[in-house]
């Protein structure tokens, strides 16, 4: 309500507030960690080195912080990064991507791929063996890293990526009626009219056709027939569907309002959709799911598609856990003892490369 009253009243918009709240503390010197901000091209990082001298090359990972595009900063995610890069004892490069709605798709996608590119191209100046480099995002990080990682996969002079890990990532926007959907839609911290929201605001700089997105009106049937051995009820276990599921009635879209959204059909943007011939190529892939979370049929489904195409999956899943609850690890003062279980699992997978 007070945020409202502020838009209302001229003083800033709901999502300069939210960023100005997020972006206030920052933690202070890690005695672990070499922290630096730099630009890789134009776009700005933030990389986390570890102290300790090492008889090896360590290890990479990119991180793409969530927010849902249009929220999130270096700083949002500095205490997980450097909890990642301590614990783990990988050199962890934090991207500063641009946001929605002022920088619409592909933007962000953009930012991720050539900060990753001119990571890998100048990979020796950073101690890392350029055979274990690893993406890593959550929510609309973990989406940036999944595009990442098919894009790297299809086609590239660069070392191949040593994995993926995606955490509770969003990974399509054809169906906002998944099982996960109907039973999380009002379950902090991601309902489910918001992760519409975020997709039409990285998509379009605004939220039109909202309501077309959330019933599923927005994509001819046709199409939605052809994505469906991807993106299904039936690709879900049933044990997901046992806190309640009603199957949604197929709908058909105009013409007016697909022309404004048929970019959700593209891979960069919905990495679900992506073609199996892509699929094949993707590097061992970590997914981390939430029970009560909107997105985690998102995760289901990609792991059997990887799993079905030969691709080997590291699978956590937190029955306890709900959207965004990593990244309030060591917030203000406290933690989620599931967040630190996923955490956790993040970093031991880390330790397998």
């Amino acid at each position: 309500m007070g945020i409202t009253i502020l838009e209302n009243i001229g003083i800033c918009s709901q999502v300069d507030f939210v960023r100005y709240i997020q972006g206030r503390k920052t933690p202070g010197v890690d005695p672990k960690l070499f922290i630096k901000d730099l630009w890789f091209e134009k776009v700005p990082v933030r990389i986390y080195q570890p102290k300790a001298p090492s008889a090896s090359q360590r290890r990479g990972v990119m991180f793409f912080h969530g927010g849902g595009w249009v929220f999130g900063s270096l700083e949002t995610h500095e205490k997980l990064c450097r909890f990642i890069a301590r614990e783990s004892e990988s050199v962890v490069v934090s991207v500063g991507y641009r946001l929605a709605p002022e920088h619409k798709y592909p933007a962000a996608y953009e930012d991720c791929l050539n900060a990753t590119i001119h990571f890998m191209k100048n990979i020796e100046h950073y101690g890392v063996d350029p055979a274990n480099v690893i993406v890593c995002g959550d929510s609309a990080g973990g989406n940036l890293a999944a595009a990442v990682s098919q894009t790297l996969a299809g086609g590239s002079d660069l070392p191949k990526l040593r994995a993926q890990i995606l955490i509770y990532p969003g990974l399509q926007a054809v169906d906002f009626n998944l099982p996960s959907y109907q039973q999380n839609h009002r379950v902090p911290l991601l309902f489910r009219e918001r992760a519409a929201f975020y997709v039409l605001q990285y998509l379009n700089g605004n939220a039109t056709n909202l309501e077309e997105v959330l019933e599923g009106s927005h994509i001819p049937i046709d199409i939605k027939l052809n994505h469906r051995k991807w993106v299904s009820p039936d690709n879900i276990p049933e044990k997901f569907k046992a806190r309640g599921y009603k199957p949604h009635v197929l709908l058909d879209c105009t013409n007016e309002v697909f022309e404004k959204v048929k970019r959700l059909c593209e891979p960069n943007l919905c990495p679900l959709l992506v073609e199996d011939a892509i699929v094949q190529q993707l590097p061992e892939s970590f997914i981390l799911t939430c029970e009560y979370d909107v997105l985690r049929d998102d995760g289901l489904l990609y792991k059997k598609r990887l799993e079905d195409n030969g691709v080997r999956v590291t699978w956590y899943h937190l029955e306890d856990g709900f959207h965004g609850i990593i990244s309030l690890y060591d917030y203000c003062g406290f933690s989620f003892p599931a967040g630190k279980r996923g955490l956790d699992s993040v970093v031991n997978f880390l330790k397998s490369l």
